[in-house]
């Protein structure tokens, strides 16, 4: 067997993730109590007042008269009382987070003539003349494979013959990416651009200077007192990542409006060698990107689509494996790609595994945590053979919407969750209608969602996204109605005619 046919096996045989039931960790639940422990005074007082409350509202007026006249002669009760109950007010208010409501999200879909097709993509390959039989046979069975459909993009640099992944296209990529999102939301909001006063920004493999959110702050000639940020090389999960720094700034700054702005660029990174392990991005990572408006804002309660619930977040990059399974390198002719390792989906595995037990004790209701942690503590300390329980998740969400990343992700997740088809529909059509578009993936499994009329009012949504690193990021988020489909939505001239059915 040759070297190449070596590698192709090994990238099949290993993109199982690790059963769940027989690798949970203790130690991880703790992560998810910590999130509640932190916040157990504030909890604490809440129902201590509400009893007070509740037991002043129940007197009538001879026991108030009688309440005033006893304290009337304890001034040191009066001030103990009034003391205790400034303490606890000050408390609630200075630890209180403000709420992040999300106004609304607007998905790029580029132009029918970017669409690329199987035959397109292979023919292509060949008259770039860069790739060998054998190269080319690979790439043709990952997309048979992919579960991409035959409608999904890549940039118009990528169409031409011979291809131009310069510096001025990889711009124009980016621009039509980010603007056509931005010009969406801004004419779906009507919010002036200028009322903008955080900036988000991610891209893992496109990073130039002057950087794409000030791109964005020239385009849209935002304030000049606006707090911006660009994320690079953070992977797929950047997307989760950048809602949490945008929520962290909101958290700070009161009254103002934050546009989280997710994407990847593939002009320039396009790779043109015959390492197998660097051509399946080729195959699978398409055009697209995501534009969010998220708000601080107590009066935008009632015209937001969902409000942010939690977001955990987890990052194996002190394992040198994880930290490399998805690494961009030169192979051994110079040419440059992105490398996945043979062992990214046990890695992913190991990664998602921390993530859900910490999330667990957030979101699922308390019979589900006490069979959890129950079993838990019996393989620890009485039978190791016991299998861990695998907590319903299906019982603290309606959605879910898992990261594109291929199908083979999918079909994992689906299994090792627990879950139905239905809930995996979203992200299953998304891959097939638009691949994997990186960090942007979970905003059109969400457009899907709303694009089917699934949303009502108090559901709850789970985003879960991978990215190098390694890092396995959930955002979690709730209805505040129900949500239709925004105009220009990348679902409107198609979602009637999905599902599809995905041949194996």
């Amino acid at each position: 067997m040759s070297t190449n046919q070596q590698e192709h096996v090994q990238i099949h045989t290993n993109r199982r993730l690790p059963d769940f039931l027989q690798s949970v960790n203790l130690k991880y639940v703790k992560l998810g109590y910590h999130y509640l422990i932190t916040h157990l005074l504030t909890l604490c007082l809440i129902p201590l007042m509400s009893v007070i409350i509740i037991q002043v509202s129940q007197m009538n007026p001879n026991e108030i008269h009688q309440l005033w006249l006893h304290l009337k002669y304890n001034l040191v009760s009066i001030i103990t009382c009034s003391a205790i109950l400034v303490f606890g007010s000050t408390v609630y208010i200075m630890t209180r987070p403000r709420s992040i409501y999300l106004i609304d999200f607007s998905c790029y879909k580029p132009p029918s003539n970017l669409a690329v097709k199987f035959t397109k993509f292979i023919q292509h390959s060949k008259l770039k003349g860069d790739f060998d039989e054998s190269s080319l046979e690979f790439q043709r069975k990952i997309l048979e494979r992919s579960g991409l459909g035959e409608d999904t993009y890549l940039p118009e640099a990528m169409h031409k013959i011979p291809p131009t992944p310069c510096m001025a296209s990889a711009r124009e990529e980016a621009e039509q990416v980010m603007y056509g999102a931005l010009d969406n939301l801004f004419a779906n909001t009507k919010i002036k651009p200028k009322d903008i006063g955080i900036l988000v920004v991610n891209c893992s493999l496109f990073n130039p200077t002057p950087s794409l959110s000030a791109m964005i702050v020239n385009k849209y000639k935002l304030r000049g007192n606006i707090r911006s940020f660009n994320l690079g090389g953070m992977g797929c999960s950047a997307g989760v990542i950048a809602i949490d720094l945008a929520k962290d700034m909101l958290q700070v700054h009161r009254n103002t409006y934050a546009v989280v702005v997710s994407t990847e660029n593939i002009t320039q990174n396009w790779y043109f060698g015959n390492k197998k392990s660097m051509l399946i991005p080729n195959c699978l990572f398409r055009v697209g990107g995501a534009a969010v408006l998220l708000s601080n804002k107590g009066c935008d309660r009632s015209r937001a689509k969902y409000k942010l619930v939690h977001v955990v977040r987890t990052h194996k990059g002190a394992d040198d494996k994880a930290f490399k399974c998805v690494y961009q390198e030169q192979d051994d002719v110079g040419k440059t790609g992105v490398s996945l390792s043979k062992d990214l989906m046990a890695i992913a595995g190991g990664a998602l595994k921390t993530n859900i037990t910490t999330l667990g004790p957030l979101v699922l209701p308390v019979s589900e945590q006490l069979l959890f942690f129950t079993t838990l503590v019996i393989k620890k300390w009485f039978n190791a053979k016991t299998k861990p329980y695998i907590p319903d998740f299906k019982l603290a969400f309606e959605h879910f919407c898992i990261h594109a990343g291929g199908r083979a992700v999918i079909d994992e997740l689906e299994k090792n969750l627990q879950l139905m088809p239905d809930h995996v529909e979203a992200s299953r059509m998304t891959l097939h209608r638009f691949g994997n578009t990186s960090s942007s993936s979970i905003w059109y499994e969400l457009a899907y969602i709303e694009a089917k009329g699934r949303m009502r009012k108090g559901n709850r949504i789970w985003q879960i996204a991978f990215g190098s690193g390694f890092k396995c990021n959930s955002a979690v988020w709730q209805a505040m109605k129900h949500v239709k489909a925004s105009p220009m939505s990348p679902w409107e001239d198609c979602i009637d005619r999905y599902p599809v059915e995905i041949v194996s």
